[in-house]
């Protein structure tokens, strides 16, 4: 297998992996589609207001999964295809853009699909640990200062790619790849919460650690 077949092939496993539509699949278990409920997101935000922490955790949990594991596989194929340690760090960041893109275009659902939040944590877990950091650091933060958890992936959004420039900064190398991952996820993060935004705006977005059960 070649360096180009196996990253081609990481990136469509890490689409396919990505494109698993968790939330969904578990409210169909409860018998309710989420997406008729709360903020009518599939992800594992909008899981654990209409479904619970029993269920939305798991699924947080399975939704960060399906971004790390594409990375994982990602790694062992371009390695063993023979490619240099730059190749396998581009075929990596591209994979881990593919799952994102995944689980917000799902073509389970007609090419839509969560925000991206939880994905992108697993995918930063297999890539980039100080981007993860910054990107949990800024949405634990803004979430128990504000009670918004969607102020708080936003928070976690510019999080993750401020933490990995000071990373690069500090260790005076630079890789433009891997920050400009974190750089596009964080613009298509507030494109996909451009409803959060419109309603914190305007004082009507509903806050965190309060009870909603969906309606029959």
């Amino acid at each position: 297998m070649t360096t180009t077949t196996a990253t081609l092939l990481s990136i469509a496993c890490g689409y396919l992996c990505g494109s698993v539509p968790f939330g969904y699949l578990a409210g169909r278990l409860k018998g309710i589609d989420i997406r008729q409920h709360g903020s009518g997101n599939i992800g594992a935000t909008n899981a654990i207001r209409v479904l619970g922490k029993g269920i939305g955790i798991p699924v947080f949990i399975l939704d960060m999964l399906k971004g790390w594991l594409p990375i994982w596989l990602a790694a062992g194929w371009i390695a063993h295809a023979g490619a240099a340690p730059e190749m396998i760090s581009v075929g990596k960041v591209l994979t881990g853009f593919a799952a994102v893109i995944g689980h917000m275009f799902t073509f389970w659902l007609g090419f839509k699909g969560g925000k991206g939040i939880a994905t992108t944590g697993g995918v930063l877990l297999g890539i980039s640990l100080p981007g993860m950091i910054g990107g949990w650091i800024g949405f634990l933060t803004f979430l128990f200062a504000f009670r918004y958890v969607s102020l708080g992936s936003l928070a976690a959004a510019v999080g993750v790619p401020t933490a990995m420039a000071i990373q690069m900064w500090r260790e005076g190398r630079w890789d433009f790849v891997l920050l400009g991952f974190g750089i596009v996820v964080m613009i298509l993060a507030f494109i996909r919460h451009r409803a959060n935004i419109q309603r914190l705006i305007a004082g009507t977005e509903s806050k965190a650690f309060t009870k909603k059960k969906p309606q029959p």
